[in-house]
């Protein structure tokens, strides 16, 4: 039999892989040799094998976790295109962050930090009506879409004429889970079902107005930040985005966001 086999060297030669790879995609339970001699525990590959090694090597170079390949080995047609669409969905939120990463390093490159001016004044209470949301901080673009898809047309169903802007509402700590909302500020109005009012406490506050995408944002919390620390203050939320130009009125370039953080003379 063995002579119908290919040693691990010749089939590791085959497949572009080494030794130690193929030894250790045994180990984990993903690529097992076809035979294993009993007295000198050499490992023999059948050549129908090369598929699968392929595969491993291709997706390894494509950086998936090597439990997620053996599922997708191990299942069926249908359950593997589901599992590697899963992975293409990951990749493809790696590569969105990485590239508002890269466009945040580019602004710095340019013009170092960038200048914001942030001032200090008295915030009126605001009464909003919104609908809420949790997700992780990297789902929050698509839940905001999803938010405010949801939001007008209950604020039609509830008769709740308003003007732009369009608000949110963020805690400080950007947990694991976070909850948000989105909504409209309205003197007057009944709820709905999923309608929601919520009342933003007036008072002292920061605030600045960021220009550019919203993946730029961190920018600007960093400024505002830093600006109420220096002045001894802290910070005491919600965190207030109000969207002064939108995406359906200017390009990701000339977006306008005002942020509002609430403050309180810190007892430090």
């Amino acid at each position: 039999m063995q002579d119908e086999l290919l040693t691990i060297g010749r089939f590791a030669r085959l497949c572009r892989l080494s030794v130690k790879q193929l030894r250790h995609y045994d180990e984990l339970g993903l690529l097992a040799p076809a035979h294993v001699d009993a007295g000198s525990g050499y490992r023999y590959y059948a050549s129908e094998q090369a598929r699968d090694a392929l595969t491993i090597a291709m997706l390894r170079e494509m950086d998936l976790p090597l439990a997620v390949i053996a599922q997708a080995l191990a299942a069926g047609p249908e359950r593997r295109a589901r599992i590697l669409r899963a992975e293409r969905d990951r990749l493809a939120e790696r590569i969105s962050r990485d590239q508002a990463r890269l466009g945040m390093l580019e602004r710095l490159a340019e013009g170092g930090l960038p200048g914001y001016e942030v001032t200090m004044s008295g915030q009126p209470e605001r009464r909003l009506a919104v609908v809420r949301a949790v997700c992780a901080p990297a789902k929050i673009g698509e839940e905001f879409e999803e938010c405010v898809g949801g939001l007008l047309p209950l604020l039609s169903t509830a008769g709740i004429a308003w003007e732009p802007p369009l608000w949110a509402l963020y805690p400080l700590d950007l947990e694991e889970r976070m909850e948000f909302a989105v909504g409209v500020e309205t003197p007057q109005g009944e709820g709905a079902p999923g309608l929601e009012f919520e009342t933003v406490p007036g008072g002292l506050a920061a605030e600045t107005v960021h220009i550019g995408p919203y993946s730029q944002l961190p920018l600007a919390y960093n400024a505002l930040f830093a600006a109420v620390h220096e002045r001894g203050l802290r910070p005491r939320g919600p965190a207030c985005e109000a969207y002064l130009v939108s995406p359906a009125e200017a390009p990701q370039e000339e977006l306008m966001t005002r942020l509002i953080i609430p403050v309180k003379e810190s007892t430090a």
